[in-house]
């Protein structure tokens, strides 16, 4: 279930809203309290595990990471398979993996789709998503956050935008810094209070075949993305002219008064339009792009880039 994040959970100084709504935490913290008393399956001789998840409502990089680690066990030689609990408006992600590799639908459960995997003879299934999920006894669990917002006020839902506190990293094998943002390092040391044996990798966005596109042109760009400032980041740090950006909400559903609006603004600056992969999954059926050559449309493929990556495929050496 996508959940519509209010702004106040990203403010980090203390809101009336949230003090108004720490007493209806205790629903939460009581379904992680259910959650961990499931009866836990033994860890599978047959398959590895990975789940990339986090403790933060909203995007975190956790699809484009997913499909990282597909891309370096493909190189490994690794039978890999996607498994995502899907649901009707994130339909831009199962397309999105289903572009990279074997992804099943985790729609009765992940322990199923797991069972349905070793059938297939993967020996590796990367779970997008299901930390919360604890009848899977996960080889490797990885926290994304996304730089900007970490762990937003800290709070947990409703008051907040955690679905569980930061305190439960000491339960975590790895965390993933993803995208664009400050005090890193004052983050970094906050995760290492709570666990000092976690292992923290960071990323950052580039963009593939950006060449294709004559960076000169002037540009109208929007995103409807987890975190749609980094979209804009990755823009400007490719020496792209963006003239107006337009932010939306993650999943957005674009109606054609919508992207009329969007081609309107474009037409007023004289410039082309841009949007995500992502984006453009969720439009390209659109009435508004039929027939239309003057004003199209294109998208940008966007790459997760792990630094120090030797060191984490070393890890995964060690861990898988």
């Amino acid at each position: 279930m996508k959940i519509k994040k209010p702004l106040f959970w990203d403010n980090e100084r203390l809101s009336f809203l949230s003090i108004l709504l720490l007493p209806f935490t205790i629903f939460i913290i009581l379904s992680n309290i259910l959650k961990k008393l499931q009866n836990q399956h033994n860890k599978s001789e047959y398959i590895k595990t990975i789940c990339v998840g986090n403790i933060y409502v909203g995007g975190t990089g956790k699809t484009p990471l997913a499909i990282e680690l597909h891309r370096i066990f493909k190189k490994l030689r690794r039978k890999t398979v996607f498994i995502k609990k899907f649901y009707n408006e994130s339909i831009d992600e199962q397309i999105l993996l289903e572009k990279e590799g074997p992804c099943i639908s985790a729609k009765n459960g992940r322990l199923n789709a797991l069972k349905g995997a070793i059938i297939k003879r993967f020996n590796l299934a990367i779970f997008d998503d299901g930390l919360q999920d604890k009848s899977v006894n996960y080889n490797l669990r990885i926290v994304c956050f996304n730089k900007q917002n970490f762990i937003g006020n800290g709070f947990l839902i409703p008051a907040g935008p955690l679905r569980e506190s930061i305190e439960s990293l000491k339960d975590y094998d790895v965390v993933f810094l993803n995208g664009y943002g400050n005090n890193i390092k004052k983050k970094i040391s906050r995760i290492k209070e709570i666990n000092k044996k976690i292992k923290i990798f960071e990323t950052t966005y580039r963009l593939i075949k950006e060449k294709k596109i004559n960076k000169k042109d002037k540009f109208v760009a929007f995103a409807g993305i987890g975190t749609p400032d980094n979209f804009k980041k990755t823009l400007n740090s490719h020496g792209f002219n963006v003239t107006k950006f337009l932010p939306y909400p993650d999943h957005y559903n674009y109606s054609d008064i919508e992207i009329k609006k969007i081609k309107q603004i474009a037409k007023s600056y004289k410039a082309k339009i841009l949007t995500t992969e992502k984006d453009f999954l969720r439009i390209k059926n659109n009435n508004q792009l039929k027939n239309n050559k003057t004003n199209q449309i294109k998208f940008l493929k966007m790459k997760l880039e792990i630094k120090n990556e030797k060191k984490f495929i070393n890890y995964l050496n060690s861990k898988i």
